[in-house]
């Protein structure tokens, strides 16, 4: 993530408690090999509000200077712009968000491009096996092929109808819902297609490599 003066004491700050949450596994219930079918993970509380985390840092992108680079190991390289991107087959979905502080949020609507459409538009290479998300705060993180290609993955630009705030990762953000929320990279900028995995900001830092709430994947 990028340093800013006004912002880098509290993202250390913020940084080093998550941390230590990862190295004393705070928030784990024991409960592991829940039933994919129960709607809330293990050690996780519903709430009806969405609440904002960062470190401190919120990007402020301008749509009209917004890109999108698609790259990697790909056969059809693709850099779109914030219209080019709304010229692509625009799809809506509901899915619940799982935060790994311990927070879910049921039935967000979202509007956006499936990763599905993104992946047939780039077409990746027979051994890309991952996927690297990197954002304009300098954040990344890393899911595999398979996971991105789940049917229920959006890139996202609308959140219940209205463009996407910029505390929540506007203008476009990922959203995966069969992980925790922090594998939805924020201001996303680059999709990446690799045949190595990559564990970004959160994974080096104590925080599981999969991230599967139903399994609380919360630390590795």
């Amino acid at each position: 993530m990028s340093e800013e003066n006004d912002g880098g004491e509290i993202k250390h700050k913020l940084i080093e408690i998550k941390q230590k949450w990862a190295r004393d596994g705070r928030l784990l219930t024991g409960a592991p090999d829940v039933a994919q079918a129960q709607r809330l993970p293990p050690g996780q509380k519903e709430v009806k509000t969405w609440p904002v985390l960062d470190l401190g840092v919120q990007p402020d992108i301008e749509k009209e200077s917004w890109r999108l680079t698609i790259d990697g190991l790909v056969e059809a390289p693709a850099a779109l712009s914030y219209a080019q991107f709304l010229a692509l087959r625009q799809t809506e979905n509901v899915s619940d968000i799982h935060c790994v502080t311990q927070w879910s949020r049921y039935d967000n609507h979202w509007t956006g491009v499936t990763s599905r459409e993104l992946i047939a538009l780039v077409r990746p290479k027979a051994e890309a096996r991952h996927v690297i998300f990197h954002s304009h705060d300098a954040y990344t993180t890393n899911v595999t092929l398979e996971v991105f290609g789940g049917d229920d993955v959006i890139v996202a630009h609308q959140w219940e109808g209205e463009a996407l705030m910029r505390q929540h990762g506007g203008p476009v953000r990922i959203v995966i819902p069969r992980r925790y929320f922090w594998k939805s990279a924020k201001w996303v900028k680059r999709i990446e297609f690799a045949r190595d995995d990559k564990p970004g900001f959160w994974e080096v830092r104590g925080y599981h490599n999969e991230g599967d709430p139903w399994q609380e994947e919360r630390y590795g």
